[in-house]
């Protein structure tokens, strides 16, 4: 037995039950970990509201972690006890141990910290595909990236100012937005005071930006392509404010034949040839101090109620962790 965070319904953070739990013996091609930090991500929200569903209850939430390996299955040669591994992208993070499938672990090179690891494998590798495979940014390139003082956000402004980028970035506060611009952002609009697209034109004399990252959703959609360039790229990778409605797809051509894309992280890593090649390029970002990586929230398991009203509440910056 060990602790877990299940969810037996769909609905607020009342849904997060802190209980004991089985955990099973690894089968073929799988090992078991002992957690020693689990990521906290928008998408656990999704999830714990039934936006994303789950493949059914009860479930454990959570996609991202980083321990170290009790036991391996049968079959399984790449890892063995003791060996300090992370994932993202596989549900079932919120617990102490786990059982997961091999092929979807990366191990951690010896510099890159447990707890850091739980902290940026998800979101390091989702701008790893945002910015090198999605959008591939060049030096010179001009990006709106909606959110620059959340956990993507402040990676993403690190690694886009390493390309050589421009980077606009919106936020919710000034303290946020001094945040991003102590990461690289280079001009940062408040949301809430500022209309984000006439900004934008002003910052760019009228042209528009390359790319628009956007992991908001409904409430930036239109507004993010006012931002674009002609045949600029429309990248929208969340929903935090609400799925985006239906729209006719000539608006596309009308606002200056633009491209858009709706891409997930787990598209992107499916081949383990391709995870292992996206999480290298990630620690080798970490490793050259180009991208630091900062773990600013930190709260017990135990309280992943607390955790998932402070993300709501846009209270969190940079990366957060649950502790078993």
């Amino acid at each position: 037995m060990s602790n877990a965070v299940v969810i037996e319904e769909v609905g607020g953070p009342e849904v997060l039950q802190y209980r004991a739990v089985d955990t099973p013996a690894p089968g073929p091609g799988e090992v078991r970990i002992s957690q020693a930090a689990v990521g906290l991500n928008y998408i656990d929200v999704y999830h714990r509201t039934g936006l994303y569903p789950v493949p059914g209850f009860p479930a454990v939430i959570g996609m991202e972690g980083a321990g170290v390996v009790e036991e391996a299955g049968p079959g399984v040669e790449a890892f063995k006890p003791g060996d300090r591994v992370a994932y993202a992208m596989v549900l079932g993070g919120y617990a102490e141990k786990r059982v997961i499938p091999a092929d979807r672990l990366v191990r951690l090179p010896d510099d890159i910290e447990l707890e850091q690891a739980a902290g940026m494998m998800l979101q390091g590798m989702t701008v790893q595909y945002l910015v090198r495979r999605t959008y591939r940014v060049q030096p010179g390139d001009v990006v709106l990236f909606h959110a620059a003082a959340g956990g993507v956000g402040l990676i993403a402004c690190q690694w886009l100012n390493h390309l050589g980028a421009t980077v606009i970035g919106t936020v919710g506060s000034e303290a946020k937005g001094e945040l991003a611009r102590g990461h690289g952002c280079h001009h940062t609009i408040n949301y809430r005071t500022e209309d984000f697209a006439e900004r934008v034109r002003e910052l760019t004399d009228g042209r528009g930006v390359d790319v628009v990252y956007d992991s908001i959703g409904k409430d930036t959609f239109n507004g993010s392509l006012d931002c674009l360039r002609r045949l600029g790229m429309m990248v929208s990778f969340g929903s935090a404010s609400g799925p985006v409605p239906p729209f006719e797809p000539n608006l596309l051509a009308q606002k200056g034949s633009l491209f858009l894309t709706r891409p997930t992280l787990k598209d992107y890593i499916a081949a383990s040839e391709d995870l292992q090649r996206t999480a290298g390029e990630l620690f080798d970002m970490v490793r050259s101090g180009a991208v630091k990586i900062e773990i600013n929230q930190r709260y017990p398991l135990s309280e992943a109620q607390r955790a998932h009203q402070d993300l709501e509440a846009r209270k969190t910056t940079g990366s957060a962790i649950l502790l078993p």
